[in-house]
């Protein structure tokens, strides 16, 4: 058992929802003392946090897949952290676990609360920290799951996926490949697409800065597209859609482009390219698939392992980085995962 005595837990919590772009004003740093946690509980020290576009959906008062983080609450966030004390026979001191630490230092969770958050055990030898927070983790598991639950890829399909750099796209197009797929990227940059395709393996990238879109789907994707999965929507995401082969199946994971908006998100305008080549597009959330996740894990530690998956993380160092590090996902200056590390190993 680790004393608890003197250990004070530096926190971040949501000040004030944001509209727009979230600033440092919608945060409050705040200080409290470490308890010794109950009986079946454990506490555990904060390691490296996931920082997800999801999280910015997770700031507004709005009905969605999850409760939104409430006022004065410690933002919501998966971590790697490490147990210092134990009152709970699954999880022993010096246990590395994976769970829904919050955007704090130190993290008590009672019996009930191991069990809700779904806290695990994970194994260092199948990867570093950041992997865990990646590829073996839940960008990992929406990934596959994504892909393979939703996008249903057939050997021989062309298939495209935004964000493509990020910590999803990166495992989508290299599961995509692993399948036997003609993988088409689009990403923000010409050293995003040159590593999607020189390190990751993809057949083409399309950089949305550098020109259009829909020119370069005309070029990379000539017999149309069959499996879309998008992480940005918008304007995007409608010319995917009017580059659609027969049957072309597209899984909406995310819209990054709309998540700051003041105004209406943007839906689709292409939509009746759906009916036209008898396309279906799906919403897809990970959490419905948390009891299948050592599945996906085996696998992706096996590609990890024999070399046939990459992946990068962008890691910022420093629990008072958390705001501006947060931005970095929404003006797409993180180049890989985005990893906050909290503290050493």
């Amino acid at each position: 058992m680790t004393a608890t005595t003197n250990i004070t837990n530096h926190q971040v919590r949501l000040a004030q929802r944001p509209v727009g772009n979230p600033t440092r004003d919608n945060w409050s740093f705040t200080a409290e003392p470490v308890a010794e946690p109950p009986a079946g509980g454990v506490l555990v020290k904060t390691l490296s946090l996931s920082l997800d576009p999801a999280m910015r959906g997770w700031m507004n008062d709005a009905k969605s897949y999850i409760a939104p983080v409430a006022i004065n609450e410690v933002m919501r966030a998966g971590g790697i952290g490490k147990v210092i004390a134990s009152h709970n026979p699954k999880f022993a001191v010096g246990d590395l676990v994976s769970a829904a630490l919050g955007v704090q230092e130190y993290a008590a969770f009672t019996e009930e609360e191991i069990k809700r958050s779904g806290m695990f055990r994970i194994d260092p030898r199948l990867g570093t920290i950041a992997q865990w927070l990646n590829v073996l983790g839940m960008p990992g598991m929406t990934g596959y799951f994504g892909l393979l639950d939703v996008g249903h890829p057939k050997p021989g399909d062309t298939v495209v996926v935004s964000g493509a750099a990020g910590a999803v796209g990166q495992t989508v197009g290299q599961l995509a490949k692993i399948k036997g797929c003609r993988v088409v990227g689009i990403a923000g940059g010409r050293a995003k697409c040159d590593w999607v395709v020189n390190e990751l393996g993809f057949d083409a990238c399309i950089d949305y800065k550098a020109g259009s879109v829909k020119a370069g789907l005309k070029e990379h994707c000539p017999k149309g597209v069959d499996v879309y999965f998008d992480n940005v929507g918008g304007e995007i995401l409608d010319d995917v859609l009017a580059r659609l082969a027969r049957g072309a199946r597209i899984v909406i994971c995310g819209a990054i482009s709309q998540y700051n908006n003041t105004t209406a998100v943007q839906g689709p305008k292409n939509y009746l390219s759906l009916l036209v080549n008898r396309a279906s597009m799906q919403g897809m959330v990970v959490f419905d698939y948390t009891d299948r996740f050592p599945v996906a894990v085996a696998e992706l530690a096996g590609y990890l392992k024999d070399g046939r998956m990459k992946s990068r993380e962008d890691i910022v160092q420093g629990l008072e980085t958390f705001p501006d590090a947060l931005m970095k996902l929404f003006t797409g200056e993180n180049f890989g995962k985005l990893v906050l590390q909290v503290a050493a190993d």
